[in-house]
């Protein structure tokens, strides 16, 4: 649905240039969720405005449903735009026109009958459950409202594709559950391909299929959400999957326990707690495992957990174990001493 191949853009400033993307190339299927996350400065923002040439790349294709948008004249882009929908970080919403005149006036420049008009905005209100607030002036709406009402503008041309940029990053924690709740309900319901950025890996594990880890212009990691999270390469990608977790186990304590064996992290899917597998092991080998600390997340379709343990015994009976462990498709990975902030890597 989205090919981005070779995109490179650079801004000139004061201070010299700014290489805001450097050859990032992306694929999107068509009706999946793909997030793009990074940290400020790593050009994601940039990324996401080339799509629909709201920036025009300096070198590169953009390409959507097949078509090659930086080829095509002023009046042919404008038409392939209302195929892209956008919703942004700070709504834009016009302050003197209430919720209805908010979503039907795009439709009224954009040449449609009074009738398609009103049907599309009732229809869309309701889909982003707005129903009691045709009248109400986003003064009177909560944050999350105002981002429903954007969405709501956004879908009312009956887009394929729908770019979100930081929808969520101005929201409180219920109110962005809420909202991704809506995401996955467009894209289930409607079968809108959403391509989405994003600094909050919790909204990554929330709800994309894919999704691509920026850094200083580039891609750095991209693949399943799964897999990144059962291995990130990267260390990047390793600093956002390990926030989502507190597992903190001071640098004295790891020194004392690796005296008397290892200490490792594990890492699974479904719905097992890992449990059963230390039962397995203890077992079959000569170890004594103790769960230092655990914690369980979800993903959009899957639940994703780690626990931190310290196997007591012989080395070569922990090795035995790991091998055991790995086999069963846990992911295991040794806890190393911390320079910075004791935070388990």
């Amino acid at each position: 649905m989205i090919e981005l191949a070779g995109i490179s853009k650079t801004f000139k400033g004061k201070q010299g240039s700014i290489h805001a993307l450097k050859n990032v190339s992306l694929s999107v299927k068509k009706g999946e969720i793909y997030g793009v996350i990074g940290y400020s400065g790593a050009g994601k923002s940039t990324l996401i405005r080339c799509v629909n040439l709201l920036e025009k790349p300096d070198t590169g294709s953009v390409k959507v449903k097949g078509i090659d948008l930086t080829k095509l004249s002023t009046k042919k882009l404008r038409e392939a735009r209302s195929n892209i929908g956008m919703i942004f970080q700070g709504f834009n919403l016009l302050k003197t026109a209430t919720v209805y005149e908010n979503i039907a006036l795009p439709l009224k420049l954009a040449g449609f009958s009074k009738k398609e008009v009103e049907e599309r905005v009732k229809k869309y209100i309701k889909i982003v459950g707005l129903d009691e607030k045709h009248h109400a002036y986003p003064a009177e709406l909560s944050g999350g409202q105002k981002q429903r009402v954007a969405i709501a503008r956004a879908l009312a041309f009956e887009p394929e594709v729908l770019l979100s940029d930081e929808a969520t990053s101005a929201l409180d924690p219920d109110t962005t559950e809420a909202i991704l709740e809506l995401l996955l309900k467009i894209n289930k319901e409607l079968g809108i391909t959403i391509l989405l950025i994003t600094h909050e890996m919790n909204v990554i594990q929330r709800i994309c299929d894919r999704v691509a880890v920026m850094e200083k212009g580039e891609v750095i990691e991209e693949g399943k959400t799964k897999d990144l999270f059962t291995s990130p390469q990267h260390p990047t990608t390793k600093r956002f999957v390990s926030n989502l977790f507190t597992h903190k186990i001071p640098n004295d304590m790891l020194e004392k326990l690796n005296e008397s064996g290892q200490v490792v992290t594990l890492s699974f899917f479904g719905e097992s707690s890992g449990e059963p597998a230390l039962a397995t092991v203890t077992k079959k080998f000569d170890i004594y495992p103790n769960i230092l600390s655990g914690s369980i997340t979800h993903l959009k379709e899957d639940t994703f957990g780690q626990l931190v343990v310290h196997m007591k015994g012989d080395p070569a009976e922990i090795h035995k174990a790991i091998r055991y462990l790995e086999q069963d498709q846990v992911h295991v990975e040794g806890v190393k001493i911390s320079d910075e902030n004791k935070r388990v890597s």
